[in-house]
């Protein structure tokens, strides 16, 4: 598998607002009851926002470069039998390469930055 140069984190904005200035970002409520944090690569981000955030707004999306996680990062089945990336340890915060918000509709459609690849 060839690792992608960018994974994405999906957070509320007012779970991530603390953390914009601090070392690392300890993740989502449900990154911390699964025991590791939830990653999406470009591919999977629309099911994800589908499937897990529709009709929210006040999201916002984080790209995070896969190389400064790359001993770190775990490559694990999970829906469909794809590989996700998952980290078992907090988000250094700079690795985090942009952010932008995201509004995820009903039907769980959203318009993703261009930077998105």
């Amino acid at each position: 598998m060839t690792t992608p140069p960018f994974i994405y984190k999906i957070a509320t904005e007012a779970v991530f607002a603390p953390y914009r200035a601090a070392p690392s970002f300890p993740g989502m409520p449900v990154d911390a009851a699964d025991g590791f944090m939830h990653f999406s690569t470009a591919a999977q981000l629309p099911d994800t926002l589908r499937l897990h955030f529709a009709g929210q707004s006040e999201l916002v999306l984080l790209a995070i470069r896969t190389a400064q996680l790359a001993n770190t990062l775990v490559w694990e089945p999970s829906r469909g039998g794809q590989l996700f990336p998952h980290l078992y340890d907090e988000l250094p915060t700079a690795a985090i390469a942009w952010e932008a918000p995201l509004v995820v509709s009903a039907d769980g459609t959203c318009r993703l930055p261009e930077a998105v690849q």
